[in-house]
């Protein structure tokens, strides 16, 4: 039994003549007939009796009838769903990224992939590299878009990296240092310090060679935070320094509220922003949609960067 012999049969039914059905199916009568009989066949059952030159369903027909159609409608339900999966409507997706890049990015992204596609269904996981790489190798994220150096070296997952950013200082607008050339670090120390999230510890080492400091690095900021609206709030209402990648201040940038500092020798941390994924896993088509906005986003933030002043090179 298939569905297609199910379609014939309630053809039949909904018509009450083999020749309308058969037109209804395109197909000749005798291939309808030939396709009753064995439908009649495997369910051993007769499913119509001929009276008056009419099919009349028998009482097994009627018994079977509302299974035949929920079965047939599950299939056409199944083929849709199919095509709306293909077309990036439908299935579910796991995605995360970091809180700087999530502020500007996450928004954005959730309401391109939910236009038109009321079938996707949609889980986000904001967090550091480290918590996010767990989570994909525990397949309970799909993809992630941060900091793709962590995952370079591992051959069970693939990368492509998008975006390497550049990293600065900043402060608000009015700021007692704003204006001021060639800043040292010891003029930055003189301030409040903000670290926008989580360092690792090799970061922590680079920065204190780059500006010939020792001891630990985390017990010069004041306030460690990952969240981007906080670190905006309370950078715009103090005098607090910051460094961090432009993008995490890419949106006061272009607003004018904060701005880069000139403090040399300037920042050389490294950051290569892009996409990392399991290595041979199947995604759900949405996440091509996904990977398309995430492409042109990470790509336009250079031109975006540079049309808000950039943070100091």
């Amino acid at each position: 039994m298939n569905t297609r012999q199910l379609r014939h049969l309630l053809a039949v039914i909904e018509t009450g003549s083999v020749s309308a059905a058969a037109d209804r199916v395109h197909l000749s009568q005798p291939a309808l007939s030939r396709s009753l009989r064995a439908l009649e066949d495997e369910l051993r059952a007769p499913l119509f009796d001929r009276l008056d030159r009419r099919l009349v369903p028998t009482p097994f027909a009627q018994a079977y009838l509302a299974r035949a159609r929920r079965i047939v409608f599950e299939e056409a339900e199944g083929a849709r769903e199919l095509s709306l999966m293909h077309s990036g409507r439908a299935g579910s997706l796991a995605l995360g990224m970091g809180s700087a890049l999530a502020r500007g990015l996450l928004g954005r992204l959730l309401v391109e992939l939910m236009a038109g596609a009321p079938g996707l269904r949609l889980r986000t996981l904001i967090e550091t590299t480290d918590r996010l790489l767990d989570a994909l190798r525990n397949e309970t994220l799909d993809f992630f878009v941060g900091d793709v150096r962590a995952a370079d070296t591992d051959s069970d997952l693939q990368v492509e990296p998008l975006y390497t950013c550049r990293f600065g200082w900043f402060a608000r607008q009015g700021h007692p240092l704003e204006g001021r050339r060639a800043l040292t670090i010891a003029d930055v120390l003189r301030h409040s310090l903000i670290a926008p999230g989580f360092i690792g510890p090799e970061d922590e080492r680079r920065f204190l060679r780059r500006y010939g400091l020792t001891g630990s690095m985390l017990d010069r900021f004041t306030l460690q935070c990952a969240d981007g609206g906080t670190v905006s709030q309370v950078m715009l209402a103090t005098d607090a320094v910051m460094p961090a990648i432009e993008l995490t201040m890419l949106e006061e940038l272009r607003a004018g509220s904060v701005i880069a500092l000139d403090v040399q020798p300037v920042l050389d941390a490294e950051l290569v922003l892009g996409i990392v994924q399991r290595a041979g896993r199947t995604l759900a088509p949405a996440a091509a949609r996904a990977f398309d906005f995430v492409r042109q986003y990470l790509v336009g933030l250079e031109a975006e960067a540079a049309s808000a002043g950039g943070a100091a090179r």
